[in-house]
C-alpha cells in the first residue's frame, strides 16, 4: 500500500508541475505578460520538472526524487524570495528586476487581479517537495 501511495504522490507532483508549466505559458503567451527576472528563474526550475516527473510517474520510478528535489528546492527558494519582495518584506532596493523590464512586484504579478503569481509559484514548488518527501519517509516499524 505504501508503494501505491508513493506512486500516486509522484503522479500528483507531476500534475502540479504540468499545470504550473502550462499556467506560466498561458500567462506569458496568451495573456501576453512578460515574465520578470525572478519569474524566469522559477520557470527554469519548473519546466523540466513537468518532463522529468511525467516520465517518472508513468514508469513508476520513485527514485527520481533524488534528482527532482534539488531542482524543486531551488525553485522554491527563488519563489519564496519573489514572494517576500512582492509582499514588501524585502525592500525593493534588492529587487533584481530593472526599471525598463517587467516589475517583480507590480500589478502584472497578480492573476485576475487577486492571485499573486509569486505565491502560486511558491505553493506549487512546496506542494511538489511535500509530495515527494512525506510519503517517502521511513516508517518506524
Amino acid at each position: 500500500m505504501r508503494t501505491e501511495t508513493q506512486k500516486n504522490c509522484l503522479f500528483l507532483a507531476w500534475l502540479i508541475a504540468l499545470v504550473s508549466t502550462f499556467g506560466a505559458l498561458f500567462i506569458g503567451e496568451i495573456m501576453e505578460r512578460t515574465p520578470c527576472v525572478l519569474c524566469w528563474y522559477q520557470r527554469i526550475a519548473m519546466f523540466p520538472l513537468a518532463l522529468i516527473l511525467g516520465i517518472a510517474a508513468f514508469s513508476s520510478d520513485t527514485t527520481v526524487r533524488r534528482y527532482v528535489l534539488p531542482i524543486a528546492a531551488i525553485g522554491a527558494v527563488v519563489a519564496l524570495w519573489h514572494s517576500l519582495l512582492f509582499a514588501g518584506i524585502v525592500p525593493e532596493t534588492v529587487q533584481p528586476c530593472t526599471r525598463e523590464g517587467p516589475s517583480c512586484t507590480g500589478d502584472e504579478q497578480n492573476l485576475f487581479g487577486v492571485l499573486p503569481l509569486p505565491f502560486l509559484s511558491a505553493a506549487g514548488f512546496t506542494a511538489i517537495i511535500l509530495l515527494l518527501t512525506i510519503p517517502f519517509r521511513k516508517s518506524s516499524t
